[in-house]
């Protein structure tokens, strides 16, 4: 019999809605049934994609006497960590303090009043993997409970204070406030380069995450290689060349269909944890983007294409916003979806299975084994590292030959693996991350002249607004042609600055005004108390434990550091100051931290590379034909706080338009610095001089 979520939307929580624990949906229902009978609340979170998310729910949720044990010593709560990142950030930091560690699956034992007193990660069913056996746990929390419920109600409260209290304290006034200088950046710089994997790229070791948001601050920093001194302009350009280089080539990334697996198990970036994720393949398509706009290797534009493809062929729903993640597994197994054996290849290539498999790493033995099904022997993940001139030399043919065969052979894998079965996809509509999706398809379509990628985006933001946006204020996700739970700071934050990137691609100046009014939403509901930052959530949400400030990027941006970049943007469009004052104090508060440990700020970094950096716009009025020739060439170079505003004709919304007449043919360009333009340009020749002067 179905527990109560099957009345839910969320995917994550319809996966639990048969298990024989009777879960509850977070909400009044389960809080007032602990309340009443004096039990201990069960949070348990994760998500739809998470691998060990289902196994510990085939081991534990799925198994009658486990259930047994939860339903009769508590009550049981599961949560979509994507539908509600506010409550999985809450009880996150509780699982970090008390554990030094995280993860999901995340399981935090919580007072009837939500505190929580224990906490852990993935349990198995019986004692392994230095952890207790599931049973053996939930019978020891019970007999605590039972038998010392004051002792756990005192180490509730005192958790919850310290956690309290490390919230207020990391956003609190520091006597000792460092100024915005480019050392911060050399320093961190510095640090990134002791933590650097000089033979495969990334930064420490197994497992290895992307980290988009310290790649895009070194990506930006670079864009100033001609004022960098030359030792630190080397180190940089090592580390992002041989970071995208690996990662491009590896098992993380999808040979056959594009797109990148969530992270590396391994530090090669070869073997993945095979989920995809809607936040990691939106932000990577921007750090390629500008990696080609900098150095100008195909293999970065391919990228691009290909992972942007990957998403519209399986990730878009038809009203036009992105589904969140695809699963790791498909018909229960891990990589089953994507990995091969030679007898497979050899089943579909035939005689051309002994080139693919040489030069894309497929061995009888295989490098991929999943721990849970260790029967399935001699499967390869599928990689992209062989000297092709040495495979070429090898069969005797010209390494262009051996390309279009390896190109041939992986459209042919590909249509085979397409008649597999796929592996799940969470169609649940996100608004946070259809605002990175936003900024990738109208920066990538901007740069590489493509109108197809412009479209997707300008869908992304007609249906949010569609959908999404209900009196003024954002909803967080859409699902079961439902939008669900109140918008939240990253919502604002990654939609405002999708927007901005739109604008710039097609000069809507609708699009601008409505990053606008998201961002007086922010300072309306959102902004802390001491002008240092944003909360979490809105002044008018749900009342959590408290009202949590986070500052450390995650897999996607800081939504604090975004909201914060947003209103910088916006000072810039519309010739205010507020959002730069508060960008500055929010990089002064954390300079000393960024000191301490860079690796966990770079969308902070990011920021302060912005404040660094002289403003300048540029202005294009005229024919959108003969404007297109002048983005063009603003295209071909990465620019990363230029701000650009373009339209037929003088926008009286904005500033920068002002006095701002095109010509009777053709366009004209303005470059300006703080708004104070130079004399227009009418030529591509004499803009391209323009342009060669901020590079």
């Amino acid at each position: 019999m179905a527990n109560k979520l099957a009345m839910e939307t969320s995917p994550y929580l319809l996966q639990h809605a048969e298990n024989p624990v009777d879960w509850f949906p977070w909400g009044e229902e389960a809080f007032e049934k602990a309340v009443l009978e004096k039990k201990p609340i069960l949070l348990s979170v994760g998500y739809s994609t998470c691998h060990w998310c289902h196994v510990m729910a085939h081991e534990s949720f799925e198994n009658k006497e486990i259930a047994d044990l939860m339903n009769n010593y508590f009550v049981n709560i599961k949560v979509d960590r994507e539908e509600r990142p506010d409550v999985d950030s809450l009880y996150m930091s509780s699982v970090q303090a008390l554990t030094g560690q995280g993860g999901w699956p995340m399981t935090v034992f919580l007072t009837p009043d939500r505190k929580p007193f224990y906490a852990g990660t993935y349990f198995p069913p019986q004692d392994g993997y230095g952890r207790p056996g599931f049973p053996r746990l939930l019978q020891t929390i019970h007999d605590a409970w039972i038998e010392n419920s004051d002792d756990v109600q005192t180490s509730a409260e005192e958790i919850t204070s310290q956690l309290a209290s490390m919230a207020d304290k990391l956003f609190a006034n520091s006597d000792a406030i460092n100024a915005i200088t480019t050392d911060l950046s050399a320093d961190a710089i510095s640090k990134f380069e002791v933590l650097f994997d000089s033979e495969w790229g990334g930064f420490g070791g197994a497992p290895k995450f992307p980290s988009p948001s310290n790649l895009e601050f070194l990506l930006a920093h670079f864009s100033k290689a001609d004022s960098l001194p030359e030792r630190e302009r080397m180190v940089i350009e090592e580390m992002l060349k041989k970071t995208l280089h690996f990662m491009a080539n590896g098992g993380m990334y999808d040979q056959l269909g594009g797109g990148f697996a969530r992270y590396s198990v391994d530090e090669s970036w070869l073997v993945p944890h095979f989920e995809k994720m809607l936040y990691d393949n939106s932000q990577l398509v921007r750090i390629y983007l500008h990696a080609f706009q900098i150095f100008n290797e195909p293999i970065y534009l391919r990228v691009v294409q290909e992972t942007l493809s990957y998403l519209e062929r399986e990730m878009l729903d038809p009203q036009g916003g992105f589904y969140s993640a695809q699963d790791a597994d498909s018909e229960g197994i891990e990589g089953k979806y994507f990995v091969w054996t030679k007898q497979e290849v050899f089943n579909v290539l035939g005689a051309d299975s002994e080139i693919f498999c040489e030069a894309m790493g497929i061995t009888e033995t295989g490098n991929f084994v999943d721990p849970h099904h260790p029967d399935l022997l001699n499967r390869s993940v599928i990689s992209n590292r062989a000297n092709l001139d040495d495979i070429a030399l090898k069969f005797e043919m010209s390494t262009e030959n051996l390309k279009k065969s390896l190109e041939s052979s992986s459209q042919k894998l590909f249509e085979a693996r397409c008649k597999r079965i796929p592996p799940g996809t969470d169609v649940k509509v996100l608004t946070s991350w259809n605002g990175l999706a936003m900024a990738a398809f109208a920066e990538a379509g901007r740069v590489l002249g493509e109108k197809h990628y412009i479209k997707i985006a300008m869908n992304i933001s007609d249906f949010i607004k569609r959908n999404l946006w209900k009196d003024g204020r954002l909803m967080h996700v859409w699902s079961a042609d439902k939008p669900r739970i109140f918008g939240m700071l990253e919502d604002y934050a990654y939609l405002g600055l999708g927007l901005i990137e739109l604008y710039k691609a097609t000069g809507d100046v609708e699009q601008l005004l409505w990053a606008k009014e998201l961002n007086i939403v922010l300072s309306d509901h959102f902004k802390d108390e001491n002008e240092l930052g944003f909360y979490d959530t809105p002044d008018d949400g749900e009342e959590l434990l408290f009202r949590q400030r986070s500052y450390y990027d995650a897999a996607y941006p800081n939504a604090n550091a975004s909201a914060v970049q947003l209103g910088v943007w916006i000072d810039r469009y519309f010739n205010f100051s507020e959002g730069a004052t508060l960008a500055h104090n929010f990089c002064e508060m954390l300079a000393s931290r960024i000191t301490e440990s860079p690796s966990g700020f770079g969308s902070t970094l990011l920021l302060n590379e912005m404040l660094l950096e002289q403003n300048r716009e540029v202005v294009i009025v005229g024919e959108l034909s003969e404007r297109h020739l002048f983005e063009r060439l603003l295209a071909k170079s990465y620019f990363p706080w230029l701000v650009i505003a373009t339209s037929d004709f003088p926008e009286p919304d904005l500033e920068l338009f002002k006095d701002r007449q095109p010509p009777k043919e053709g366009a004209a360009v303005w470059l300006c610095e703080d708004m104070v333009c130079q004399l227009p340009v009418y030529t591509e020749k004499d803009f391209e001089s323009q342009l060669s002067k901020l590079r």
